[in-house]
């Protein structure tokens, strides 16, 4: 059973051979004022206004997201940056627009540290130093990742409805103060925490590494969970988070940064290379085997692309040089990480698991805190068995009512984010209550895991009957720490009930995950597509193929026999890839596979390619596609392309018919016991 350990010296190494932490690099205390222009980014569809919700996916295209060698890391980063939102952006750069003014909801999405480190490295190669302007909310994996670089970030919701193209504007560092200088108006920032002026300071997350690196060797990790007492006053995530206190004196409240032992620290081959940087950076690279580390291959891995192939080579030397094996290193086609290693049996209620991709939230179906981090924090992590983490307001959602005919998990998560609207959920740490016991852990997976698009800092359903029943439907009956839930008072920001009576099978268009309508309404309006595509790290779970074979199934009964448009099917694992092959009851004794087959369908390898524009099923330009992916910002299933989001169900219905549609459109009328799953 995987656990927290103690650091593992290499041969040959002790502790007192460790180096000494080392002194502050040079910090912003001492920094000279920053000048430079304003580089504003507009919204074009409503002139005079800042824009809005800009991702990370437009800030480093993914095709960008490549480093071919720990030498040359952030090449292609630069050359990337907002390479389709502003073509010009390097350019304007050099040429002195050094603060970048955007509106609310900045560097949202993706945990890719590239996005950060590349934009400042693109004014760096001109001798300048870039400052972030943006409003009062922003990407919380980006702005953890800005403080470990030391790229300036600073929130003001006035100054980026002051400014206008051309301002003069200046940056103090040390006090953090921002001047209009054309405008000769000062205005106040949001404040960072003690810790995170700290890492600041200090000159970043390698600097904190180095300072903190021997004790952490030398301090074995101590997991303490809160009396009933204490724990009655906790959320569930409260109590995960006092448990795995470093500082056992930290005070555990919503704006605290603390640090955190982690319980596993996984990585994909996209974000491991940065993370291996950081780690050789802190620790020397050989005087430690890095500490709950977890690498799976797969982003980059079955593109043809040399590049891509040069990438996951640094991932594959790195666990051969510390002896990482499976199940903590997955080949290609091993399967996504979010599904392969609780699959594997490493991920367990009440653990602690900081993750170098957004969607790493999904470990919270688990009843784990699963959080997205960028790389250098999962390399200090690596170094030194901790990380920091500031802990976001609490927000419980309690699901009542009875789950209507064809619902989903997805339906539900895209209810919800169609409600919160804008806002989303406000960068709270998100609970899940399920009142009646109705949502099984494969549709917690898409509710946690969805999480990232909601820009919340987790969710997670505390652990009860279903978490432990598929637990022990895996022959694990003994878990490694204590039963949990929320405390009977704890307090929530905010609290709220979601009626899943209301929910009814669902439709996101482009381009955003919140822009969901009913399936049905959708229906009428006859929205053809290029192609159907069902799996990823939110829908590949065998339950998941199984719903929509059921549909399928039932719906050759009733004349369609071929899919109207080419079916794709992408297993969240290489283990569920080879479970779809086995024959099922359910499904009169066929496989899976062998009904998507029927039709016409293809299963392709477990990868993350597709659901972010990379290999050979990413969307062309003016292509369309209805899938079961996570997210469908602009460009994200490839450039040019547009990406609609629904159930399985809802895409294998709307593959058989040619436009999308919920399975009712095929005259397929629900029966619980032959079609739930």
């Amino acid at each position: 059973m995987h656990v927290i350990v103690p650091a593992r010296l290499k041969p040959g190494v002790n502790a007192e051979s460790l180096p000494e932490p080392g002194g502050a690099e040079a910090g912003a205390e001492a920094a000279a004022i920053l000048r430079g222009r304003a580089l504003i980014f507009w919204d074009p569809k409503a002139p005079g206004k800042k824009l809005d919700a800009i991702d990370t996916d437009q800030i480093t295209p993914a095709a960008d997201c490549v480093s071919e060698s720990l030498e040359t890391l952030d090449e292609r980063w630069k050359a990337g940056s907002f390479r389709y939102l502003m073509p010009g952006f390097r350019k304007r750069v050099h040429g002195g627009e050094t603060f970048l003014i955007a509106g609310d909801r900045f560097a949202i999405g993706s945990s890719r540290e590239m996005s950060p480190a590349g934009l400042k490295a693109v004014a760096e190669e001109a001798g300048l130093e870039m400052v972030i302007v943006c409003g009062r909310n922003m990407g919380d994996i980006f702005r953890r990742n800005a403080l470990n670089l030391g790229l300036h970030v600073v929130q003001s919701p006035e100054a980026v409805a002051d400014a206008q193209d051309g301002d003069l504007l200046a940056f103090d560092p040390g006090a953090r103060s921002l001047t209009n200088e054309t405008q000769c108006k000062i205005y106040e920032t949001l404040p960072l925490t003690p810790k995170e002026d700290d890492i600041r300071r200090t000159g970043g997350i390698i600097a904190i590494g180095r300072r903190e690196f021997r004790r952490s060797v030398t301090t074995p990790p101590e997991i303490e969970w809160p009396d009933e007492r204490a724990a009655r006053h906790m959320t569930t995530t409260e109590q995960i988070l006092w448990a795995h206190r470093v500082d056992k004196d930290a005070e555990v409240r919503p704006g605290a940064t603390l640090r955190l032992y982690a319980d596993l620290l996984p990585a994909s081959d996209g974000t491991a290379p940065f993370a291996i940087h950081t780690f050789n950076r802190i620790t020397g690279g050989d005087a430690i085997f890095p500490r709950q580390a977890a690498v799976a291959n797969d982003h980059f891995v079955f593109t043809g692309k040399e590049a891509d192939d040069r990438q996951t080579a640094i991932g594959r030397e790195f666990a051969r040089r510390h002896g990482i094996e499976k199940p903590y290193y997955a080949t290609p086609g091993d399967g996504i990480f979010h599904f392969y290693f609780p699959e594997q049996g490493l991920v367990f209620p009440g653990q602690f698991i900081p993750g170098a991709d957004s969607h790493s939230r999904a470990y919270g179906a688990y009843g784990a805190v699963g959080v997205g981090v960028g790389s250098t924090t999962l390399g200090f992590g690596w170094a030194t068995g901790h990380i920091y983490f500031t802990l976001a307001p609490a927000r419980r959602v309690t699901f009542a009512g009875k789950l209507q005919p064809w619902v989903t998990g997805k339906d539900v998560v895209l209810e919800l984010l169609r409600r919160w609207g804008a806002k989303q959920s406000q960068g709270m740490s998100v609970e899940f209550v399920d009142d009646e016991g109705q949502l099984p852990i494969a549709f917690r997976n898409t509710m946690s895991n969805m999480m990232a698009e909601a820009e919340a800092q987790n969710g997670i359903f505390a652990p009860d009957e279903i978490t432990r029943a598929w637990y022990g439907a895996k022959g694990i009956t003994k878990l490694p720490y204590p039963p949990l839930h929320p405390g009977a008072d704890a307090s929530y920001a905010i609290d709220e009930t979601f009626d899943l009576a209301d929910v009814s099978p669902m439709i996101a268009r482009p381009f955003s995950p919140g822009n969901a309508h009913r399936a049905e309404d959708v229906a009428l309006e006859r929205v053809t597509f290029d192609k159907a595509m069902i799996g990823s790290c939110t829908n590949g779970g065998y339950d998941d193929l199984l719903s929509a074979a059921l549909v399928i199934r039932a719906a050759r009964g009733r004349g369609f026999d071929r899919a109207a448009k080419p079916l794709v099917v992408f297993p969240g694992s290489g283990g569920v890839r080879r479970q779809i092959e086995n024959p099922d009851p359910r499904l009169g004794g066929e496989s899976i596979a062998g009904v998507f087959r029927s039709v016409g369908g293809e299963v392709r390898q477990s990868w993350c390619g597709p659901c972010f524009g990379q290999g050979p099923d990413a969307l062309a330009s003016g292509q369309r596609a209805i899938t079961s992916f996570n997210r469908n910002w602009q460009n994200r299933m490839g450039v040019g392309g547009e990406g609609y989001l629904a159930s399985p169900s809802v895409v294998a219905a709307s593959a058989l018919v040619g436009y999308m549609a919920p399975p009712s459109e095929l005259g397929l009328e629900w029966e619980p016991e032959r079609f739930g799953v």
